[in-house]
Formats: structure tokens, C-alpha cells, sequence
């Protein structure tokens, strides 16, 4: 059954990343519910997450049946086990999946869209692009031109790059990673944009950041808002994060930094998120995007939750227009 659903997945999305030049992928996700794992393609590299099965399962029959999982994708993708990659997947709280898990360094730069990024196949958790906000980058590139763009909790920087291919006019990316920085300049100088006063980068807790609120003249027409579901870090301001408990003062403390018809660009990958609307703060209004922004290798689930919010006096903000490039049938 895997080897079939893999053949099959992997001619279409062949065909469809083609089209829209994005030859990094997710192929398979829990399909089957006996191969509870998850496998991105990586223009030629296999990225693979183990899932646990059961909680009985013993340490010999967890190991055969990885060995069997492996001998599955081989025979279907044809890769050389040099290009295979492994990973284990347990609960996540926290900043623990940002967490350095090994020191191998396979690194590659890979493309999408037009632009590049240098991925590390193994030693985090992550590789370094989240693909299933592909969509939602392009989108944000549309609409960048001679903006001024915030992107919050930036990650490798993946929005910036967008943003500034997009003509913005200026872009500051924040994070509290001096490691994720780092990378996220070498995207930067790897798309030929210099880091200077246009491009500005600041290690900081963004939480602290944005209670501090913003200084005289700083104000942004899009920011890029894409929190942790959960964190306790110790360099947090506060004791602990929860986006599920805590959006509403999240969106309340992003407002002020919002230009009067700038937009906030606000998802979560907390899969069972549901904002009350009673809980929106007064002063701003939000629309759901997410219907929007899952991609074609995406389809049939919800890996994360999108919204445009806008100062409550500038609801047009929240209108979308999606072009051809942005819609799902790409």
C-alpha cells in the first residue's frame, strides 16, 4: 500500500511542482493509518519523521518496522540511501523542535519559487522551510511592494526573503534565535540582498518587543505574525506562552505597531485553534485565510490556521484578492 500511494503522489505533485517552480514538497502524511509517518521531498533528498505507533510497541518490533517503512520508500522513490533522512517525532512542547539534534551538517540550498534557501537535512528537527506556508509567502510577496514589512518570530526568515523579492521597502525580522538569524541573513545573501539599514535584523523576545510597543516612526504596513503554538523558554518575558490561551493579547499588543491600513499576516499550527470572536480586541478586525493558503501537497488537511487582521477603522484591509499564482489549484 505505502509503495503505491508514493508512485501515485509523487507523479502528480511532480507535475504540479514543475508548474509552479517548487521542487520541495510534502509527499506523504499519515495516509495510511498502518505508515504513520510523514515524508518531504526535497528536490532529490528524502526527509522522513517516524510517528509512534502505540504506546506497547517494543523497541525490536518499533525498529523492524522502521526497516520495513525504509525499504517501502526505496523501492518507490528509487533513492540512494545517502539521500534519506530520518527523524523521530515525539510530542513537541515548546521551543524543542527548533532544538539542535545533531552536528552532521547536510546542507543544502534548495529552490522555491524563484528564490533559494538553504535547508539543514540533519541536524534539527525541522529542516529549516516550513513548505506548507509556501503559498502563504507568495502571497505576501504580492503584496510587498515599497511596504514596510515586520516579520515576528521569523524563524530561518523564509517571509523576509519573499518580502524583500516583493520590492518592500524596508523589512525587520525578529527572533529570539541568534542561530536562526544567522540563517536567516544567509537566505538574505543567498536571494543577493544586502543585510543593511533597508534589511534590518534584531535578536529580541518578541513578546518583550511588542509589550515594550513601538518607537516614534515605527510602524509597518504588513508583519508577518507566526508564533510557536507553546513556549516556555527561560529567556521569555513571560513564564510560558500558549497561542490557544494567549492570541487575543498577542493581537492587542501587534496592533500598535500596524500602520492605519497595514495588514497582520496571523497563523498558528495549532491544529484544533478555533478564535472566539468575542475575545478580538475592539480596535481590530480579523478575516480567516486559511481556505487560502494550504497548497496543492497540503490538500485535504489543515496544517496550520491563517487570518488577516486590520485596525478595526480600516476593514478593507482584510479583503483578499487572490491571483492565479496564489489559489489552491496551483
Amino acid at each position: 500500500m505505502l509503495d503505491n500511494r508514493l508512485e501515485k503522489r509523487m507523479r502528480h505533485l511532480q507535475k504540479w511542482s514543475r508548474r509552479i517552480a517548487a521542487p520541495c514538497f510534502r509527499l506523504y502524511e499519515r495516509d495510511i493509518p498502518e505508515f504513520p509517518l510523514v515524508i518531504d521531498w526535497y528536490d532529490g533528498d528524502v526527509l522522513v519523521w517516524f510517528h509512534p505507533r502505540t504506546r506497547d510497541d517494543t523497541p525490536e518490533a518499533e525498529a523492524a518496522f522502521h526497516q520495513l517503512c525504509l525499504e517501502h520508500i526505496h523501492r518507490a522513490l528509487q533513492v540512494d540511501p545517502s539521500h534519506l533522512f530520518i527523524k523521530h517525532r515525539q510530542r513537541q512542547r515548546g521551543i524543542a523542535q527548533y532544538e539542535r539534534i545533531g552536528q552532521t551538517e547536510v546542507i543544502r540550498n534548495v529552490g522555491e519559487q524563484g528564490l533559494k534557501f538553504e535547508v539543514n537535512l540533519s541536524d534539527y528537527l525541522d529542516a529549516g522551510l516550513f513548505l506548507d506556508h509556501r503559498t502563504t509567502r507568495s502571497m505576501v510577496r504580492e503584496r510587498s511592494m515599497g511596504s514596510r514589512v515586520l516579520n515576528l518570530f521569523a524563524y530561518t526568515g523564509s517571509f523576509t526573503v519573499y518580502a524583500a523579492a516583493g520590492g518592500a521597502a524596508s523589512t525587520l525580522t525578529v527572533d529570539m534565535s541568534n542561530t536562526y538569524q544567522e540563517w536567516s541573513r544567509r537566505n538574505m545573501k543567498l536571494n543577493g540582498f544586502e543585510v543593511d539599514d533597508a534589511h534590518r535584523f534584531v535578536q529580541a523576545d518578541c513578546l518583550q518587543m511588542l509589550e515594550a510597543g513601538p518607537r516614534a516612526g515605527d510602524a509597518f504596513d504588513i508583519i508577518v505574525l507566526d508564533p510557536p503554538t507553546f513556549s516556555n523558554s527561560k529567556r521569555m518575558a513571560v513564564d510560558s506562552f500558549s497561542v490557544e490561551r494567549d492570541w487575543p493579547q498577542l493581537i492587542e499588543m501587534t496592533l500598535p505597531w500596524l500602520s492605519p491600513q497595514g495588514q497582520i499576516w496571523f497563523s498558528t499550527n495549532a491544529r484544533g485553534f478555533s478564535p472566539a470572536p468575542e475575545l478580538l480586541p475592539q480596535n481590530a478586525v480579523m478575516r480567516d485565510i486559511t481556505k487560502y493558503t494550504i497548497p496543492e501537497d497540503f490538500a485535504g488537511g489543515t496544517p496550520h490556521h491563517a487570518y488577516l487582521v486590520a485596525h478595526a477603522d480600516a476593514p478593507r484591509a482584510v479583503d483578499l484578492r487572490v491571483n492565479r499564482l496564489s489559489a489552491n489549484s496551483d
